[in-house]
């Protein structure tokens, strides 16, 4: 039964919730993990944190170059790492979104509005240009900016066959372990899922130090960061990223080059 009426919360007092860690950098996040009994959730938390600035970023990006386990990878990423766009939006890309003549990439929004889809421009840099421009010369087809190729070996979505038993099931022979298997339907071109955005970002950066990173989102973190320990001011920021609310803005504000230092000293010396 329905109960009409105010909700009696007066004189309630609710437990606090924990306010976000700010963005650190590799070195912050290592002394911190220098004391000792910090629980694997503390650890996963503080790495959730990390920011990489500009020469982490560009290794990081030369390492993915070289290691990349599909040919999207190294342009996927440099995307995120020059955008600062969330994996999703990057997904959504189209080529016609990128405009090499005014030098700028739209980004589809889906969290700025629940009532409408938005989108921003972000400046696109020489490097990402330059990316751009390679990838569409080994691009698959259609008009999705990342996409895989239509067939994929070894792929449990886009291989040119259907129907493997796993080694537990699967006959000692070749003619049963061959019996389940059959032509897959072609898939035809698609975007590529969040699940192959992440599985490649994973295995591409496995058994090297880069495997502490859990996703795109920490190129995102990185392109805030690096822009707001440059001074950039916070407005052309908010532009290029769809920040709306001062609680978003807080966790970078540490990172403005020495301004608190130099205010503090010009009164204290």
């Amino acid at each position: 039964q329905l109960v009409k009426g105010v909700f009696p919360n007066k004189g309630l007092v609710f437990p606090k919730s924990d306010e976000k860690l700010p963005f650190m950098t590799w070195q912050e996040i290592e002394r911190r993990l220098q004391t000792s009994g910090l629980s694997p959730h503390k650890i996963e938390e503080l790495w959730s944190c990390l920011y990489l600035r500009k020469p982490e970023i560009e290794g990081l990006l030369a390492y993915i170059r070289e290691k990349a386990t599909q040919p999207w990878v190294y342009p996927l990423v440099c995307t995120a790492a020059f955008t600062g766009a969330r994996r999703s939006e990057l997904l959504r890309m189209e080529i016609a979104d990128v405009d090499f003549d005014a030098d700028t990439i739209l980004v589809r929004e889906k969290k700025r509005s629940r009532k409408q889809r938005t989108t921003r421009q972000v400046s696109l840099t020489p490097a990402l240009k330059s990316v751009l421009q390679e990838w569409l010369t080994l691009h698959p087809g259609g008009h999705i900016l990342f996409c895989q190729k239509e067939t994929v070996e070894r792929s449990k979505k886009r291989s040119k066959t259907t129907g493997h038993q796993g080694e537990k099931e699967r006959s000692s022979t070749l003619k049963g372990r061959t019996a389940t298997v059959k032509n897959r339907v072609r898939p035809g071109m698609a975007p590529l899922t969040k699940d192959e955005a992440h599985d490649h970002f994973q295995r591409t950066l496995a058994r090297s130090k880069w495997a502490v990173l859990k996703g795109y989102h920490v190129l995102r973190h990185s392109f805030i960061s690096c822009l707001a320990a440059e001074g950039v001011d916070q407005r052309i920021i908010d532009d290029f990223v769809g920040h709306q609310t001062d609680e978003q803005r807080k966790r970078y504000r540490h990172l403005t080059p020495n301004v608190k230092q130099k205010a503090i000293a010009s009164v204290f010396g």
